[in-house]
């Protein structure tokens, strides 16, 4: 039982933010370490029951965060509120609308629920809009389309020249949105709370046209940045509308390509570089927990360009260039430009590709691998010598991989020591191939069920 000491009755309302800005109070008195404020930036977090109730039930993720993403998704290619549900319900939601005591005509909110997630009594277990995030409830999302002109939308698909169109749109619209968000973070902060929060629905739709999880994942990080503390609407800006627009063309001409084009790798590179403006702008607001958030967001959307942008180039010269960086050598003086190893040369056994001790392999005795290809030109490799080496394994250092992939050296002996990525053990040395490279991009681009 709790009591005053006056002896008047003590006032619940919003306890738990009273009790963080205690909170935070004490942290500033005694020079602690700040925390994260109460500001509702963040989305509700799966309680315990239900992380250990997706755990028995074989899930990979709560059904609240599944059920946040999904409606982040609908609510940013939808232009109106019927729209809205009918994306929730393709999407394999179970959508029920509240209607309103006074008005049994109008909505007044909405909750979703996952089929085959069931309560004890055998019903679905709803979430309002509320409980997802604070920006997610039925009137917040009003309030975002009334303020957001339509985009038409014509009937039939899209070609693949409208579609990469489409994609350009959206990258030109996030670079003015990047650079209104630098210009705004030294003037006006305020001013560019709409185009971040923008960001957050281009996030969404790009991750659904793509089915990426490693762009799901960095829009479910870069959430948090987008939001404005307490729920509350930013103004309209143009930058903002744009994003939207692209969010909403992106939804429509939602694909999945297996063959990344150059304009969905500029896109997500542009993507990148507005979160970490969004970065920069909310440590200049001095919102510790939002700034971290997009710079995740920043590291895993760099991530995901350095993927797609490898598998978007041809194999052969991704391979000369990182052989030319890592093992730099001019030819030998008079050597023949169609060099070709000698046929009566002995094969190696094992799985040894020329790295350590022993006879050097054809890899790294050719001459044209330790050469970059000359810009312009034709390469120096003949056909007939592509043909002889196709049946080679091609092996990386742990240093090419990073680079590859546009992390950290600790990021790849994280992923060998955790068994995501395979690898040859030579000694103590870790070897991947380019087979190796690719089951380890396929298990991130199409997880298991």
């Amino acid at each position: 039982m709790v009591a005053r000491q006056d002896g008047t009755r003590p006032r619940f309302w919003n306890d738990y933010f009273r009790v963080r800005e205690a909170c935070q109070a004490a942290e500033e008195r005694h020079g602690l370490r700040r925390t994260a404020p109460g500001d509702r930036t963040a989305g509700h977090r799966p309680t315990r029951a239900e992380r250990e109730k997706a755990h028995r039930q074989g899930r990979a993720e709560a059904p609240r965060i599944t059920l946040r993403r999904a409606v982040s998704t609908a609510a940013a290619g939808a232009a109106s509120e019927e729209e809205f549900f009918d994306r929730l319900r393709k999407a394999g939601v179970l959508v029920r609308t509240r209607l309103s005591v006074r008005e049994p005509s109008q909505v007044t909110g909405y909750a979703v629920a996952l089929p085959g997630d069931t309560a004890r009594t055998g019903g679905p277990v709803w979430f309002g809009g509320g409980k997802l995030a604070a920006d997610l409830s039925l009137p917040k999302l009003r309030s975002r389309w009334e303020a957001t002109p339509t985009t038409p939308h014509r009937a039939g698909r899209f070609t693949a020249a409208e579609r990469n169109a489409i994609w350009e749109h959206a990258a030109r619209a996030a670079q003015d949105a990047r650079d209104q968000i630098r210009r705004c973070a030294a003037t006006g902060p305020a001013a560019a709370s709409d185009a971040a929060w923008a960001a957050s629905d281009t996030l969404h739709a790009a991750a659904g046209a793509l089915g990426s999880r490693v762009i799901r994942q960095a829009a479910d990080s870069y959430a948090r940045a987008a939001r404005v503390p307490y729920a509350r609407i930013p103004c309209r800006s143009p930058a903002g509308s744009g994003l939207r627009g692209a969010a909403r063309l992106l939804s429509a001409a939602a694909f999945v390509s297996h063959d990344p084009m150059l304009a969905q790798v500029a896109l997500i590179a542009r993507l990148a570089a507005l979160a970490e403006a969004v970065a920069e702008l909310r440590e200049v607001q001095q919102r510790a927990a939002q700034a971290a958030a997009a710079r995740r967001a920043a590291g895993q959307l760099h991530a995901a360009v350095g993927v797609r942008r490898r598998h978007a180039r041809p194999r052969a010269q991704t391979a000369a260039r990182l052989a030319a960086q890592d093992f730099p050598s001019s030819p030998r003086p008079g050597s023949s430009a169609s060099w070709a190893p000698r046929p009566d040369a002995p094969a190696r056994p094992g799985p040894r590709t020329g790295l350590g001790p022993g006879p050097p392999t054809e890899r790294t005795a050719d001459p044209q691998l330790h050469s970059r290809p000359r810009r312009g030109g034709a390469s120096h490799m003949t056909s007939s010598t592509t043909e002889k080496r196709s049946g080679q394994v091609q092996a990386y250092t742990v240093e090419q991989v990073a680079k590859m992939l546009h992390v950290g050296r600790d990021k790849v002996y994280y992923l060998l020591r955790t068994g995501q990525l395979r690898s040859i053990k030579i000694g103590k040395l870790h070897r991947i191939t380019d087979r190796h490279l690719a089951e380890f991009v396929a298990s991130i681009e199409h997880p298991a069920a």
